[in-house]
């Protein structure tokens, strides 16, 4: 794919459009019951225990590379008779182990290019942990992979065979350890093989590309995309973070008679100097070429924390806010949060413990308390600003209006102005108000507030232009019901999920005019 000017190429195209891509939901008639019934008492064990057996065989050739090498060789590609013959053992062996499977097929179109011309691959859709059989007409590239992975028996000896960048979730000096690696192997001149990524970092339902990490683009070298594929009558390999487990995947999938993947090499993508440069308009220009190979959307939602995060208009709201989840920790214990005097002063910050938390709260028991306590933002002290404590019981209560909740999350977080009478919220109260109520991302909200006060002459927002946006806005006023009033009947206008939002599949209401 030849390179062009930076102004040439669209942005990615607007993703409240797009499906929701954290949900799979596999739906069997009675003779396709009968069949997966029938097929996984015979088929699926066999199959499942060929494969383990094979998984165990791969362990001693993958120990016998990386054998007597300190780790100082180890920065070093391997080559010579243990090149030879562990990777072709690998290789032949992991084949067989997917054949044993179902895989029987593994259909590739296109043409891989080699690593001077893209000394990076990029994967996607991301949507099964089979997803790794596009290791194999790849010639198994190196991987990224989690740090804590190196402990698990087999792919830990796999990791150290591949000589994966391994980064560290709890070290925060990982990721710019892993980036150094990634740029010097990149650019090392074919001297290494290819890295591969996948960019969305976490699986999904297929029907939508999420918003790729800038990791594999950091370098600025061409990158070759590489689509994955299932293109089976039933889709038994999704994986989704809502739908069936592991295990019903693994069995559902070993019951299959065949099951297929189709593996595209798309044209290496050059990227333009503007590209070189950012990483991010990088990342975002080759998913827009990915997901209009496939036909499908690609869109801004993506995996924060350990929460799924879509986008509805300007603004990112997560999924299932823990906002939810509290409220079920609540009711669990019995607490009604109507009944809890909050006391929490308007403006004013007042960090409290733990212990002082569940006194508050009449939380008797430890474990509860510390379970709801973790749903608030702490300090480096471990406390919490009671505010957030109070604003989260009002919306919980469910006895006030949309209005009067919104009006107190402004009283509670508006901050008086020096030379002027009057109240502004700022880029962090908004932030905090919107990531309790809808679980938003609070750089995702700052950026919103820096639009929002655009119109104004000053940084913070008055009570009428919060009002306008949180009640008066058609998208936003609608989310905001949706995500606080779920258990009430909604307008006819209002949705009956937070995705349908982002789905597009709700018709917004248009603001009355002249």
């Amino acid at each position: 794919m030849s390179r062009g000017s930076p102004g040439a190429r669209d942005p990615a195209p607007e993703p409240a459009a797009a499906p929701n891509p954290f949900v799979h939901e596999l739906r069997l008639s009675r003779l396709q019951r009968a069949k997966f019934c029938l097929l996984g008492a015979l088929l699926a064990p066999i199959r499942v225990l060929l494969a383990f057996i094979v998984l165990f065989l791969l362990w001693p050739f993958a120990w016998l590379q990386v054998a007597g090498l300190t780790e100082e060789q180890l920065q070093e590609p391997i080559t010579g008779w243990r090149k030879t013959v562990c990777h072709n053992g690998v290789l032949g062996l992991s084949r067989l182990l997917f054949f044993l499977l179902g895989f029987l097929r593994i259909r590739v179109r296109g043409q891989r290019a080699s690593r001077l011309q893209a000394p990076v691959l990029v994967a996607a859709p991301h949507s099964t942990f089979f997803d790794p059989i596009v290791l194999l007409p790849c010639d198994l590239p190196k991987v990224v992979s989690r740090a804590e992975n190196l402990s698990v028996p087999v792919i830990g000896a796999l990791l150290r065979f591949n000589q994966a960048i391994l980064v560290s979730r709890h070290d925060p000096a990982s990721r710019r350890r892993v980036v150094e690696e990634v740029r010097r192997r990149a650019t090392s001149g074919g001297k290494w093989p290819q890295v591969l990524f996948f960019p969305e970092g976490t699986c999904s339902n297929k029907k939508a590309l999420l918003k790729f990490k800038p990791g594999a683009f950091i370098a600025g070298v061409p990158v070759q995309p590489v689509l994955i594929q299932y293109p089976n009558s039933l889709d038994t390999t999704s994986w989704a973070w809502r739908g069936p487990g592991v295990l019903k995947v693994l069995w559902l999938t070993a019951s299959q008679p065949c099951s297929i993947v189709d593996v595209e090499f798309l044209p290496v993508y050059h990227p333009s100097p503007e590209e070189s440069g950012n990483p991010t308009l990088y990342a975002n220009n080759v998913q827009r070429v990915m997901a209009q190979a496939l036909g499908i959307p690609a869109t801004e939602c993506e995996f924060v924390g350990s929460l799924p995060v879509i986008v509805v208009g300007r603004l990112k709201v997560a999924l299932e806010p823990q906002l939810w989840e509290l409220g079920k920790v609540l009711r669990k214990a019995g607490l009604s949060p109507g009944c809890v005097d909050a006391g929490a002063e308007p403006g004013r910050s007042r960090r409290i413990n733990q212990e002082e938390f569940a006194k508050q709260l009449q939380l008797s028991d430890p474990q509860t308390a510390a379970g709801a306590f973790s749903y608030f933002q702490q300090d480096a002290e471990g406390l919490v600003d009671f505010r957030d404590v109070a604003l989260a019981l009002a919306a919980l209560d469910g006895g006030r209006s949309l209005e009067e909740l919104m009006r107190l999350a402004f009283e509670l977080f508006a901050e008086e102005q020096v030379e002027e009478a009057g109240r502004l919220l700022y880029k962090d109260g908004f932030s905090t108000i919107l990531h309790l109520l809808l679980g938003s991302p609070r750089p995702a909200a700052a950026t919103l507030h820096a639009e929002l006060c655009q119109a104004g002459p000053r940084q913070g927002l008055s009570l009428c232009q919060f009002q306008d946006f949180s009640l008066h806005d058609p998208l936003h006023g609608t989310l905001l019901h949706t995500y606080l009033r779920p258990s009430r009947k909604p307008h006819a206008s209002f949705p009956s999920s937070p995705a349908a939002l982002a789905n597009g599949t709700v018709p917004v209401p248009k603001p009355k005019g002249d």
